[in-house]
């Protein structure tokens, strides 16, 4: 089985040395990618293309070789061959009608020929002598020079004839490590995934960080899907996922900032503890999938009060995309089915943020926030090998109720503006107020001889904060759904 690897256009115009640089890492990097599938592939570099052997012959392995390649970074496209020995245009014409010939019937076509080394005949001689003999031998719809239904690829050096069988299309761009490294801020919806990918695509090695604002089950989604971007188009080199905790963050953030800045106050905590996290691992840039006019935190102002809070530099690839641009995208690589189900947060961010955050205001809002909260998420933060995220999380499951039992307590974990705007009243049972943000600290102060049934507006933060605190041994907890 032979493929031969076309370069990304951006490569072969590089200098020599560049060239020769970025080709001898494509193909380390095609070389890790399938090792599991032949590990005594032979990897053989030309100027502009590389050829690669496998002796593996079954469809399955194939089948497997094609996809893999299809998504390594650096290949504009690649053909898969069969390679005969030959001497007179009339063996190559045999060959070419045994391969081709039941394929022709009632279909226009022409023959390209492409030769190097030393032959007795021209490209056009063979060109013609294949198309004229196939025409005669086969009932086709005639030959078309331009645009025709099939046009039949082949290759010559020296002796050697190679009869292109398929073709197919490469994922483009620059292989992994000829660029520098990069953190992704990953929330695994749709942007964050789409943004990775870019980078991915460009030649950098990504690395992945999620903040969990309290919910295990977004982080287990999260893991999904940054397993499944490092698999299917970066599994050449490995990488690291770090998991930030900022539950803590987030409480500091609702108990002491004004509700128009929490959510440009929360991505500066952000900038801070991924340039931390970045810093560490010697990265020099962070990813993030903003785009602008998304949301509120997305102006050009809010943004660049934002930046002010790190010197490293912030990447976004998606600043100018519109939305549905980079679902379409997301579909295409694969991640939206993980941004789809991807749970959200509800009562996280106030539900009237500015649009255009003043920087001494926001100064004067952190003033009263404890640094002392988010350098300890960013001493706990856990850092994992990507390889290790194929491991399923076991969630414990939660129960759902209706409505309150005699022993059962509702509970309304809403944020404070949410519960005064529209109080929880239910006929003949008692509904206390413990904010979600503070349900983690003070859930065991409550009587444990009770049952508790966490309500939230749309039954998001309920479920992830019940699953969080089954997960710390407290069984006496359901979902309120009215």
């Amino acid at each position: 089985m032979k493929f031969i690897i076309k370069l990304h256009p951006e490569i072969t115009i590089k200098s020599k040395s560049v060239r020769q640089r970025m080709s001898k890492i494509l193909q380390g990097n095609i070389r890790n990618v399938l090792k599991p599938l032949d590990e005594h592939v032979k990897i053989r570099a030309d100027w502009d293309k590389l050829v690669l052997r496998s002796n593996i012959l079954t469809e399955e392995h194939r089948a497997a070789m094609i996809a893999a390649l299809a998504c390594i970074p650096g290949i504009q496209s690649f053909l898969e061959v069969k390679e005969y020995q030959v001497t007179t245009l009339d063996e190559i014409l045999e060959l070419t009608q045994a391969m081709f010939g039941d394929r022709l019937a009632d279909k226009t076509f022409c023959v390209r020929a492409k030769r190097r080394g030393q032959q007795s005949f021209s490209s056009l001689d063979v060109e013609r002598y294949v198309g004229g003999g196939l025409n005669q031998r086969c009932a086709t719809g005639g030959v078309r020079l331009k645009n025709p239904d099939l046009q039949i690829n082949l290759e010559l050096d020296g002796d050697r004839l190679f009869l292109v069988s398929g073709q197919h299309a490469g994922l483009g761009g620059f292989p992994i490590a000829t660029q520098e490294s990069v953190l992704s801020l990953m929330s695994g919806g749709y942007d964050s995934g789409v943004a990775s990918y870019q980078f991915i695509k460009r030649g950098s090695r990504v690395h992945y960080c999620f903040f969990n604002l309290g919910g295990r089950e977004h982080e287990a989604g999260v893991r999904e899907v940054v397993h499944y971007l490092w698999k299917k188009y970066g599994a050449s080199h490995r990488v690291k996922f770090i998991s930030v905790p900022f539950e803590g963050v987030v409480a500091e953030i609702l108990d002491k900032i004004d509700k128009g800045h929490m959510g440009v106050v929360l991505k500066r905590m952000m900038m801070r503890a991924g340039a931390a996290v970045a810093e560490k691992l010697d990265i020099r840039a962070l990813v993030t999938g903003e785009s602008m006019g998304q949301v509120s935190s997305q102006t050009v102002t809010n943004l660049n009060v934002i930046d002010r809070v790190t010197d490293t530099l912030i990447l976004r690839p998606l600043i100018a995309a519109d939305k549905q641009d980079i679902i379409d995208q997301a579909r295409q690589i694969g991640t939206a089915a993980y941004a789809e189900k991807m749970p959200e947060y509800c009562g996280v961010i106030s539900q009237k943020p500015t649009i255009k955050a003043d920087l001494a205001k926001v100064e004067a809002e952190e003033a009263r926030f404890d640094f002392g909260v988010l350098d300890t998420a960013i001493q706990a933060s856990f850092v994992e090998d990507v390889r290790d995220l194929a491991r399923a999380w076991a969630l414990p499951e939660v129960e759902f109720s209706e409505a309150a039992g005699n022993d059962e307590v509702i509970l309304d974990i809403r944020a404070p503006e949410e519960e005064e705007e529209a109080p929880l009243q239910v006929d003949g049972h008692q509904v206390l107020h413990l904010p979600f943000f503070k349900l983690a600290h003070q859930f065991g102060e409550l009587d444990s001889s009770k049952t508790y049934l966490l309500y939230c507006a749309r039954g998001v933060m309920s479920r992830l904060q019940a699953i969080h605190l089954k997960e710390q041994g407290f069984d006496n907890v359901k979902v309120y759904k009215p």
